[in-house]
């Protein structure tokens, strides 16, 4: 069998579809390096990118780099190769969280008509998908799509649960204590928006202020307030839909290699319910307080929860951006110093950097 070559082509279309994963806060905390002679990409945690009073455990940024393997592994799917995902490779790399190897499939791999137009789907998802902080209508997503998002996290080796009216307020109850936690903490406000752009300001990472989104005028549904305490950044408040559906996010341990596997099952949660048409956010305050997260599991053992997400349908979220492949660049604020990898790639390998 021939074998097809990496070649700059094949890099770029993976990689554009690797950043358009979502981030915590938009930092897009990931970096990646291609060894074209064992056609293999390499992904890396991006300390300069690290929220320390959000995310000091980094567990966030684990389900942002997983989200990004996700994109990924669609892509290179869609390439036509086989990819195989090496999490937390062994090795003297600390940063090193995940690899992923490209292969000619074989015989008995290769898709189905109807896995290829499935696969076709995802793959256009990746660039539609946008976090809308919008109201939603209110309209419940039908049981069929619920039941298929997720059948994508059960095959990302993580669960998800879509609980019932009592207790998903008992869920939007503890996020909104997180909320009012976060707003109470300096540290934590000015973190936040340091990463919060300004329209024209040409930031290739960050939130812009139009896609902030309102507050729910109701009270009822906790949306993160990236402009606390400066409410003249963000929009007049507006009531958001009566009946929240959300989901949990879960898996049974909670370790580095999980919340990778989580942050793979996120995304193809979100883009199986992008696929359908259904518009999604994240709702990830109460897993920034130790006490709040081991709540949202209730009284269940070896349930570790990772992200709380709301889905219905609405209007499509606002574009953040992306920078572009191999564009190094600082993040919006002053997130800490951290070090950098300055060492030389071996002869026949190139790096890009994220």
């Amino acid at each position: 069998m021939q074998t097809r070559e990496v070649d700059a082509t094949a890099v770029q279309t993976l990689l554009a579809a690797a950043v358009a994963a979502p981030s915590v806060h938009n930092t897009q905390p990931w970096r990646f390096g291609v060894d074209t002679d064992s056609r293999t990409l390499q992904v890396r945690a991006d300390r300069e990118r690290w929220l320390t009073a959000t995310d000091p455990e980094r567990r966030a940024q684990h389900l942002s780099v997983g989200a990004a393997v996700l994109n990924l592994r669609v892509a290179a799917a869609h390439l036509g190769w086989t990819p195989a995902v090496t999490l937390l490779p062994p090795g003297d790399d600390p940063g090193l969280l995940a690899t992923v190897r490209l292969s000619e499939p074989q015989q008995s791999q290769q898709p189905t008509a109807g896995e290829r137009q499935w696969l076709g789907r995802l793959y256009e998802a990746v660039e539609r998908r946008h976090t809308s902080r919008m109201p939603f209508t209110g309209r419940p997503v039908p049981d069929h799509v619920v039941a298929e998002l997720t059948d994508a996290a059960r095959a990302e080796g993580a669960h998800l649960d879509v609980p019932g009216i009592v207790a998903t307020r008992a869920l939007l109850r503890l996020t909104g204590a997180a909320e009012a936690r976060n707003a109470a903490s300096a540290e934590r406000t000015a973190e936040s928006r340091a990463w919060v752009t300004a329209p024209g300001a040409g930031a290739e990472y960050g939130v812009p202020v139009t896609a902030l989104g309102p507050q729910d005028l109701s009270e009822r549904l906790p949306m993160r307030d990236f402009a606390a305490p400066l409410p003249a950044l963000g929009r007049p408040a507006v009531r958001f839909e009566r009946h929240v559906q959300v989901a949990l996010l879960w898996t049974s341990h909670d370790r580095r290699q999980d919340w990778l596997r989580a942050g793979q099952a996120l995304q193809r949660v979100l883009l199986t319910a992008t696929a359908h048409g259904v518009r999604t956010s994240m709702l990830h305050q109460a897993m920034e307080w130790p006490d709040l997260r081991a709540a949202m599991s209730g009284s269940r053992r070896r349930h570790h929860p990772q992200l709380l997400i709301r889905f219905g349908y609405g209007p499509e979220g606002g574009r953040t951006p992306r920078a572009a492949p191999g564009t190094p660049g600082p993040p919006p604020g002053d997130p800490p110093a951290a070090e950098r990898d300055s060492r030389p790639m071996p002869p026949g390998r190139r790096t890009t950097r994220q």
